[in-house]
């Protein structure tokens, strides 16, 4: 409880100076591998994990035991799907602990050799904190003729993905193949991979394949448009731009918008103004008008 006869600002002051103080506490380290393989954060990614590979093979996005799924797990690790498993099937001893070099901490499957195309996203970009590979069809069939659909058609695919980077074949679980990617992974989300399939990062695994369904579902829908033979419709350069400056504010990354305008930046308050401002909250606090 409050010491009433402190003055306010007094213990403002004091609540900010703790702040600062813990703020100063230099960051826990990384658990050991074993730790971290059973921590509740890990089992929870886990379930996030096999959870997008149901969704993914229910939606014909892989076969067999194509595509792999990965997530960050602290600054050091990551959870991956192994090798030679259906992604419908997957369960969680079934999930391995690797490192940022590929090398498996924790799991009795070996980890799949497209491991090192996540791992390149990663270290190129500290924002991409969950991988999505896979093979959905409409998709793929554009990265088998290693091109991409046309943009300004629908507001969804400009906002959550727009352009996307076509990346050249190469052998796939090769390092050439994994480095294929890495000058893309800043202004993409989402990668067609020449003859193969597409990579999707974001932010959860759950966010990860949520690109891979509007991407599909994009290339489904530009297909089928053509095949009524009337023209297409592309939105106003003026419309674009306002979805150009909402995915800006969104925070999700756009090749083009090097091109568009920064915003304006707020001018900062004088010393004068703060001054005002912390005297009026102070009063508030102290139960003035």
């Amino acid at each position: 409880m409050a010491d009433s006869t402190v003055p306010i600002s007094e213990q403002v002051r004091e609540v900010v100076q703790a702040a600062l103080e813990a703020m100063r506490v230099p960051p826990a380290e990384d658990p050991s591998p074993s730790a971290a393989a059973q921590s509740f954060e890990a089992n929870a990614l886990r379930t996030e994990i096999i959870r997008v590979g149901r969704k993914l093979w229910e939606r014909q996005y892989v076969d067999g035991n194509g595509g792999n799924i990965s997530v960050r797990l602290g600054s050091k690790y990551v959870l991956c799907t192994p090798t030679m498993l259906s992604k419908g099937d997957l369960e969680p001893a079934d999930i391995c602990l690797s490192d940022l070099d590929g090398n498996i901490l924790a799991g009795d499957r070996p980890r799949t050799s497209e491991l090192l195309l996540h791992l390149e996203i990663y270290k190129a970009n500290p924002k991409a904190r969950s991988v999505v590979h896979c093979h959905p069809p409409y998709a793929t069939a554009f990265a088998f003729t290693g091109s991409a659909p046309p943009l300004g058609l629908s507001s969804e695919y400009e906002v959550f993905i727009g352009p996307v980077a076509v990346v050249g074949y190469e052998t796939p679980g090769t390092h050439a193949f994994a480095e294929s990617v890495r000058p893309f992974v800043h202004d993409h989300n989402t990668i067609l991979l020449t003859n193969h399939g597409i990579v999707c990062w974001s932010d959860t695994p759950t966010h990860a394949e949520w690109l891979v369904e509007i991407m599909d579902t994009y290339c489904k829908t530009y297909l089928i448009a053509k095949q009524t033979g009337l023209p297409l419709h592309f939105m106003p350069e003026a419309k674009l731009a306002e979805l150009l400056a909402l995915k800006r504010r969104m925070g999700l990354p756009d090749a083009r918008l090097a091109h568009l305008p920064e915003p304006a930046e707020p001018v900062p308050a004088s010393s004068e103004e703060l001054d005002r401002i912390v005297e009026q909250v102070v009063a508030r606090l102290e139960g003035g008008s």
